[in-house]
């Protein structure tokens, strides 16, 4: 009689397909309002469609230079001069890829070897324990106390020999944190003592209430050492696009190009015309306004998780609320609150409102069983309808 045989790599055993994803193929399954997956439904600025429009009628249609079109390399080069006063080199320092998603990915396989260890806060995006896993390398979770500054004590006894580097996503997400300067020098300062390389998610730099958006790379003595990712998918609304990038030292850089190439060859030509015609031409402006209309959406979803009986504090940057529901269920778990809520609440709800499981932003389920997070990153219109259906559970 033949052996079964494992036919799948074993890296693949180490994490579950994403749940945010999942989340969303239920909230279709059930029409429900999809305050799951972090996608805005409404328009993007007009300049971005006109500018893809022309490329696409130009027969901008073949592969961009494999690491980003010059334009915008350019326009991203000028993007961090004007916001951070940060000079960086579009010929050896800018990477474009497809999304912040494959930015991660590129980056830590591009310099996270087999057996590193990898320091990752949590409650984390659920991508940076595969991202790490798929290096061969060890993510190491470091718990972070979302109303407290970061212990300092506690990071440094987490770095071992073995330790090589460390996720930090500022805006958080999904806790909506911004880490101060003065939490961004202790960064600073345990990079530096133990020569580790940051890798920064900052892909919701411009959505932000309370604080400043620093970047770690402008820390004195960070600049070397620090892997800054972001892209257009969160400032411009359009996360369908994937257009990320990569800002890093010339020596990685040239590493992350090379398995950039061989991940994807390249983002897509035309919407990166795209994207730099709206870097070059949107002035301070649209991101103040931008702010400002996700503050408005944010108070209108914070309001109406209150008043249903979530527990929840307002975040100070990014597009989430991550919430308490033991005060409307004690006797389900995230997996099936999240599923209740999608499919109306057992006829409670008009209809159904889909959030994500918290247990997905924790390296232990257990941590987040009690939790489940909302997006508001929507139109004021559906976040009020949301708002109706979840009142329904307040009685």
């Amino acid at each position: 009689m033949a052996t079964t045989s494992v036919r799948t790599a074993l890296r693949t055993h180490g994490f579950t397909e994403s749940v945010i994803r999942e989340m969303t193929r239920v909230a279709n399954e059930h029409s429900a309002l999809n305050l799951a997956q972090g996608f805005p439904d409404f328009p993007c600025a007009e300049v971005l469609k006109e500018a893809a429009c022309e490329a696409i009628r130009a027969d901008v249609n073949q592969y961009a230079v494999t690491w980003g079109a010059l334009r915008l390399r350019r326009a991203i080069a000028a993007w961090y001069r004007r916001w951070y006063g940060i000079e960086v080199d579009e010929a050896r320092e800018i990477s474009v890829t497809c999304g912040a998603t494959e930015a991660m990915a590129a980056a830590l396989m591009s310099v996270i070897n087999p057996g590193d260890e990898v320091l990752v806060f949590e409650p984390f995006y659920e991508n940076y324990g595969p991202d790490a896993i798929l290096c061969g390398a060890v993510p190491v979770w470091i718990p972070l106390d979302t109303d407290r500054p970061l212990d300092f004590d506690r990071l440094a006894a987490a770095v071992t020999p073995r330790t090589r580097a460390i996720v930090l996503n500022t805006p958080n997400n999904p806790t909506g944190r911004v880490f101060s300067r003065e939490e961004l020098e202790g960064l600073a300062g345990l990079c530096l003592k133990h020569d580790l390389i940051a890798f920064t998610d900052e892909i919701y730099e411009h959505i932000i209430y309370e604080g400043t958006h620093v970047p770690l790379a402008t820390i004195p003595g960070m600049r070397d050492r620090t892997v800054t990712i972001s892209g257009a998918s969160k400032t411009f609304s359009i996360t369908g696009w994937r257009i990320g990038w990569i800002i890093a030292p010339p020596d990685l850089t040239a590493a992350i190009r090379k398995v950039h190439d061989f991940l994807t060859v390249g983002a897509p030509a035309p919407l990166q015309e795209g994207c730099a015609a709206a870097m070059e031409q949107l002035g301070d402006d649209y991101y103040v306004g931008l702010a400002q209309a996700y503050r408005e959406r944010r108070e209108v979803l914070f309001s109406a998780l209150m008043t249903a009986g979530f527990r929840c504090e307002p975040p100070a940057g990014a597009y989430y609320i991550l919430t308490d529901f033991s005060g409307i269920r004690d006797d389900m778990d995230d997996d099936a609150f999240a599923r209740w809520m999608a499919v109306g609440a057992d006829g409670r709800m008009e209809r159904g409102v889909a959030p994500v499981p918290g247990s997905s932003f924790f390296h232990d389920p257990a941590l987040g069983r009690r939790l489940v997070r909302f997006a508001f990153c929507k139109r004021i219109e559906t976040l009020r309808e949301a708002g109706d259906m979840l009142s329904e559970l307040a009685g």
